[in-house]
């Protein structure tokens, strides 16, 4: 039986269009003193980012999102699967080999206090990356490319030599999304980059990230757990659910949402209004989700789909093609 995600996820944007395609990727850890109980944190994944898209990517905490993301980079070691990068395959490069595309892939993480070596300065932090790579020609052109990226995060250049401890949250995440940008990538994942932060400071990174995406023309993967973020600034939202895509559509068509499990998140996103909030019926999701290491037979999520029917029990949905919207359920 197909996977839930196959190949229909890549139709029109192969390798050769495509700054990024990801073909059934998998990624399989082993619990310690479990035996041969294996985690599917990522379960034949496929999808394509098209250059200076914003590819959106939802879904609960635990659900693999951001160990697909470690995957992509080759932070993690994929146990299955291809990925293709600017049309190369990197799926299998030892890490010399990597070194030429580390510069075009970068990463945002979620927590921009622990992301910082609190042992450097940021001088050291943002020409870490630069002197890596072997971008610059000399270590004064590289010092006037942290000044110059550090000042358009909005940070002035006497920062360059303070520690990340004398920052706020806020600006330490200005300064990893300056580490991210500062050696040009065309691809970035942001690895929920708001979600540690105030209300208030949200929108000011999120504006950040989507003036250098327009500058640059870089290629983000957005990952959060907030469809009414994720809807805001993508072209295309993902959702995943146990370590399997089951819905890819336009960012602005998330709203209508065909599988039950979408519409479960966009049912728990805050209404505006606090008089229709309570006046919208929301049912609970039931039960918890499943343990990776032994996932449902059948659909992943027909133990807590309140539309499921006896086919979701025993037959894995495969990636329907709905008019430029994908879907992994047995109701359509």
């Amino acid at each position: 039986m197909p996977a839930q995600n196959e190949a229909p996820l890549l139709r029109g944007s192969g390798p050769a269009s495509a700054i990024l395609s990801v073909n059934m990727l998998k990624q399989y850890f082993y619990r310690k003193g479990s035996g041969d109980t294996v985690v599917k944190a990522v379960d034949g994944v496929s999808f394509s980012v098209q250059p200076g898209e914003i590819l959106g990517l939802a879904g609960e905490s635990g659900c693999g999102k951001s160990t697909l993301a470690r995957s992509i980079l080759r932070i993690y070691e994929p146990t299955g699967g291809q990925i293709f990068f600017e049309g190369n395959d990197i799926t299998h490069l030892s890490r010399r080999e990597m070194r030429p595309y580390r510069k075009r892939m970068q990463m945002i993480f979620q927590d921009p206090l622990s992301s910082l070596d609190p042992r450097m300065t940021i001088r050291d932090i943002l020409m870490e990356p630069l002197t890596g790579n072997g971008i610059g020609g000399s270590n004064g052109e590289r010092l006037l490319r942290a000044e110059a990226i550090l000042e358009q995060v909005g940070l002035p250049r006497d920062a360059l030599g303070r520690y990340p401890r004398e920052f706020s949250g806020g600006q330490c995440q200005r300064i990893g999304v300056a580490r991210a940008l500062v050696t040009n990538p065309g691809l970035v994942v942001c690895d929920e980059p708001v979600s540690a932060l105030d209300l208030s400071i949200r929108s000011q990174i999120i504006n950040l990230l989507l003036d250098f995406q327009k500058e640059l023309g870089c290629a983000y993967i957005f990952i959060t757990h907030d469809l009414s973020v994720v809807r805001l600034v993508s072209d295309r939202v993902a959702v995943m659910y146990l370590g399997r895509i089951v819905e890819l559509c336009p960012g602005a068509e998330i709203s209508g949402a065909l599988h039950p499990y979408t519409q479960t998140l966009l049912e728990a996103v805050p209404a505006q209004n606090p008089r229709l909030a309570r006046q919208k019926s929301r049912p609970p999701v039931i039960g918890e989700v499943p343990d990776p290491a032994s996932p449902p037979e059948g659909c992943s999520f027909h133990p807590r789909c309140r539309r499921a029917m006896p086919v979701c029990e025993k037959t894995p949905p495969q990636a329907k093609d709905l008019g430029g919207r994908l879907v992994c359920c047995h109701l359509y």
